[in-house]
C-alpha cells in the first residue's frame, strides 16, 4: 500500500480551504485519510499554513511520498 501526503479540499464554492493528509495513493482526493497532518488556507494574506512537524516527519520516515504542492509547503514552513 503506497501512502501519499496530499491536500483534501474543504470550504464552499470559490472559497477553498485545504487539509494536509496522509492517504492511500489510490484514494480519491476527498476520500478517507489515514491521518490529518495540518491545514492550508490560500485565501488569507499571508497564506495560513499549519503543519504538525512530528506527524509529517513520521509519515515521511515510513515512506510516504508527498505531492508537489505538499512538498513545497513542507519546504517553506518546516525548514
Amino acid at each position: 500500500m503506497a501512502v501519499k501526503l496530499k491536500l483534501t479540499r474543504y470550504g464552499s464554492k470559490k472559497k477553498p480551504f485545504y487539509r494536509v493528509v496522509a492517504a492511500n495513493a489510490e484514494t480519491r482526493r476527498d476520500g478517507r485519510p489515514l491521518a490529518f497532518l495540518g491545514y492550508y488556507n490560500p485565501l488569507t494574506n499571508p497564506v495560513d499554513v499549519k503543519l504538525d512537524a512530528e506527524k509529517v516527519r513520521k509519515w515521511l520516515s515510513l515512506g510516504a511520498e508527498p505531492t508537489d504542492t505538499v512538498r513545497s509547503l513542507i519546504k517553506q514552513h518546516l525548514a
